[in-house]
């Protein structure tokens, strides 16, 4: 007999970066539970949905008593009963209890981490690991099992750094068979990359993603040093290693112009475009993650036309995990990946919907984890259930980067089994 929900409990914790949000346990009247812990950015695209915080002085602001309160007070009576299984049932059953623009009243850090905890229970009471189960439940079209490629953040910049330099994440993308392998590469590279700024006096503490966050001349620099340090470790550049991007442009986007502080420079779009040509012409980049500002539509269309054909373009900030917006950017020419995180939208079914849109269009997808993260695990599962192309999970230190290619790795043995 499939299990109902019978209780909801929510508590505040602290993420990565020692701010509050929210940890939710859904348990069923035949004893199964699942837990969540939802994550936190600190570069959020405007047009995501809103966490619930609780302002005033306690811890700056950033409590979550409040969105602690949705989950036990307003959520919870009204999913008692409801079959766990059915996912969309329950994550519409929320969505008529908060109809504000962006999830305003409840937030989205509370029905996330009851859509996920319930998510986790169901899989929890099917003995199924979660990758399976939302596999044959949520992404029934798909077949075969393929595991994303890793996103590692090595070196930090922009808001996940204190601004060194201007462009937020500069990743290496092992190419490798097999997700051991590709972990091992990219965990090597990572320790010769702090040699080598040992070397130069630079710095080798981390930024919130676990990736070195040294001060140096310019956003291409990092290019430079992490071609230094492919080499230094014995893989070839573009054949066992590529790079990914992640400028976040809307943070440094301003009055029409991208202001490169670190540069002492104002690019227009153009100009912009122009720099990403040169540079994928000199460095074996991959993926360019938000390399133009949010709202910058015609701009956006014409990076995919120069660039589109040879680089993967990821909306992030772009798309926000949003079937609408995502819409938008399928039907005007737009960049042709997307990047997904759950807790930008605020429910597990419209983060699958967002999926399915992109993959129904040929959009590639790489799932996400946030700057302020917990050591929940879920997105890995989830990746590999959707058969996304990438993972972003960090670099290769801090323990809730780390807990994610760990998971990874369990996984690609399980599926190999």
């Amino acid at each position: 007999m499939a299990g109902r929900i019978a209780a909801i409990a929510a508590r505040e914790i602290l993420d990565s970066r020692g701010n509050p949000t929210v940890a939710v346990t859904v348990a069923l009247d035949t004893g199964a539970s699942g837990c969540s812990a939802v994550p936190a950015g600190a570069s959020r695209g405007q047009h995501e949905a809103r966490e619930r915080r609780d302002g005033g002085k306690r811890f700056g602001g950033l409590g979550v008593r409040r969105a602690v309160a949705n989950v036990t007070d307003v959520i919870a009576p009204a999913l008692r009963g409801l079959p766990a299984a059915d996912q969309a049932m329950l994550d519409s059953r929320m969505l008529t209890l908060d109809t504000s623009p962006g999830k305003a009243k409840l937030g989205a850090n509370a029905m996330l981490g009851v859509s996920l905890a319930a998510a986790r229970a169901a899989a929890n009471e099917t003995k199924l690991p979660l990758y399976r189960y939302l596999r044959q439940s949520l992404f029934t079209d798909v077949t075969g099992w393929s595991l994303p490629t890793p996103m590692a953040n090595i070196l930090n910049g922009g808001a996940h750094a204190g601004w060194s330099i201007d462009f937020q994440e500069f990743m290496v993308l092992p190419q490798q068979r097999s997700a051991a392998e590709q972990v091992r590469c990219g965990a090597e590279i990572f320790h010769v990359l702090g040699r080598l700024l040992a070397r130069r006096e630079q710095p080798v503490t981390v930024g919130d993603e676990g990736g070195y966050a040294p001060r140096l001349s310019g956003n291409e620099a990092p290019l430079k040093l992490l071609a230094l340090a492919v080499r230094a470790s014995g893989y070839r550049l573009g054949r066992d290693v590529r790079f990914g991007l992640d400028p976040a442009a809307s943070e440094f986007y301003r009055g029409g112009v991208y202001r490169l502080r670190s540069e002492r420079r104002s690019l227009h779009t153009d100009a912009m475009i122009l720099r990403y040509r040169a540079w994928v012409k000199k460095y074996p980049i991959a993926t360019i993650e938000d390399g133009l500002s949010e709202d910058d539509w015609s701009g956006w269309q014409r990076l995919t036309a120069v660039l589109g054909k040879t680089v993967t373009l990821v909306g992030d900030d772009l798309f926000v995990t949003n079937t609408t917006r995502l819409q938008r950017g399928i039907d005007q020419g737009v960049a042709n990946a997307i990047l997904v995180k759950p807790n930008q939208v605020g429910t597990l079914t419209e983060t699958v919907a967002a999926m399915r849109l992109a993959r129904s269009h040929g959009y590639q997808i790489a799932v996400s984890h946030r700057s302020g993260e917990t050591t929940d695990t879920f997105i890995v599962d989830l990746a590999v259930a959707g058969q996304a192309e990438y993972l972003k999970a960090g670099s290769f230190s801090r323990g809730e980067r780390v807990a994610k290619w760990n998971r990874l790795m369990a996984i690609a043995e399980q599926v190999a089994d």
